[in-house]
């Protein structure tokens, strides 16, 4: 069971103007389960993304890559699971090719106008005749309330589906933000996560949107770990429609745009933490932060160490206060010249190391305490700087191994 995660509802979900999605089942690894997603979007959307860096990274995403930088904008999005189209070599490019020209067709536009994007079993042919028998029916429940669902059919091993909105003001005008996203194993994002879609109706320039894009990513994608492994996969798109009657924003220092990109921020923390909160198998939600560092870098390799470290999560699962392997993670992070003696360790409001050190205050009642919550915090201070970052994960426990062993069972 996720951890202190609901289901949104389909009502907190606000469409946005020019984004409409359409879901089917094609049946293409379960039948009877949708597992197809067509997203139009209105001509004149500008459209970015992040994707893995993986080098093995999929079909989808070289052709996506390569469509997202030619002159003409997007135009829609075809979005499948239980297929990951990865490790397909000249067959998967030519069968992601051929999804969008499927699509393109239904939809009167140009081939190059459509991107793929695929998630699920890795080195298996995509049913492309599934997908072609699903397309029409996708179409003709192309409709702008339909985040919810599509959230749903994108999943894989996740338990609930995960999609958040916002609405703000720009100069007095209404804005939405609305994102949908899907992952719960195979999460180490590197620039992106599973697969991630942020739609909004404000009207601004492609630069300042993949700004607001990659500030948002650093935040939340960029800062989460289930298992440490980083997928063929990953995409993480944000679509603006510009059909929203705000004013154009134009300056990355003007305060609208920080108003934007700081509501996208929030829809992007909303689904990143979704994803460790129902990570595979996971019984709690742990929040790493590191404080004092030189650099945020270090700060995020120290916390990476610890959330990444299996000895770490299992002892979070067990409710264990075996925090020695905490220490031990800070210390092979990668900070050469780090001063062990100037570093404090906490969970939540307990201090349980001192200048590098057990506290001599900490009694392990105080630590079990801590560990047997479902939500934990755990603070190092570096001492050395004034830079911090923080790190979301989950616990490593028994239903994480039984998940994996049987997927493709």
């Amino acid at each position: 069971m996720p951890v202190n995660l609901t289901p949104p509802l389909a009502g907190e979900l606000l469409p946005v103007s020019g984004v409409a999605l359409g879901v089917a089942a094609a049946g293409i690894r379960k039948p009877g389960r949708d597992d197809l997603v067509v997203l139009r979007l209105a001509e004149g959307s500008r459209v970015v993304g992040l994707f893995t860096r993986n080098r093995f990274c999929a079909a989808p995403v070289l052709v996506a890559r390569e469509r997202m930088e030619a002159p003409k904008r997007p135009r829609a999005l075809v979005i499948n699971t239980g297929n990951a189209n990865a490790g397909t070599g000249e067959r998967g490019l030519a069968d992601a090719r051929h999804t969008c020209a499927m699509a393109a067709r239904l939809l009167e536009i140009g081939d190059d106008r459509v991107l793929p994007f695929s998630t699920g079993v890795i080195m298996e042919p995509l049913p492309v005749e599934r997908i072609a028998a699903a397309l029409p029916a996708c179409v003709s429940d192309l409709r702008e309330d339909n985040w919810l669902r599509a959230a749903s059919a994108i999943m894989t091993t996740d338990t609930v589906p995960k999609a958040a909105s916002r609405h703000l003001e720009i100069e007095g005008q209404p804005v939405t933000v609305t994102g949908m996203a899907k992952g719960a194993g195979m999460i180490r994002p590197d620039m992106a996560t599973m697969l991630a879609f942020l739609a909004t109706d404000a009207n601004l320039p492609h630069a300042l949107l993949h700004d607001a894009l990659r500030y948002a990513a650093e935040r939340s994608f960029n800062a989460i770990t289930v298992d440490g492994d980083t997928s063929t996969n990953d995409a993480v798109i944000l679509m603006a429609t510009g059909r929203s009657s705000s004013p154009e924003i134009v300056e990355a220092s003007s305060p609208a745009y920080r108003k934007f990109r700081d509501a996208c921020t929030e829809v992007a923390v909303a689904l990143a933490q979704a994803i460790v909160r129902d990570g595979e198998g996971a019984t709690k939600f742990i929040t790493v932060n590191v404080e004092r560092g030189r650099t945020r870098d270090e700060c995020r390799k120290v916390a990476y160490a610890i959330a990444h470290s299996p000895l770490v999560k299992t002892a979070f699962f067990a409710s264990d206060p075996n925090l020695g392997r905490i220490l031990a993670a800070i210390g092979y992070a990668g900070i050469d010249d780090l001063d062990v003696a100037g570093v404090d360790l906490y969970l939540d409001d307990v201090r349980v190391a001192r200048g590098g050190c057990r506290d001599p205050a900490y009694r392990e009642a105080d630590g079990q305490r801590v560990m047997k919550q479902a939500e934990i915090a755990v603070r190092v201070v570096l001492h050395r700087g004034m830079e911090q970052a923080a790190v979301w994960t989950c616990d490593l426990s028994h239903e994480y191994v039984t998940i994996n062993a049987e997927y493709r069972t």
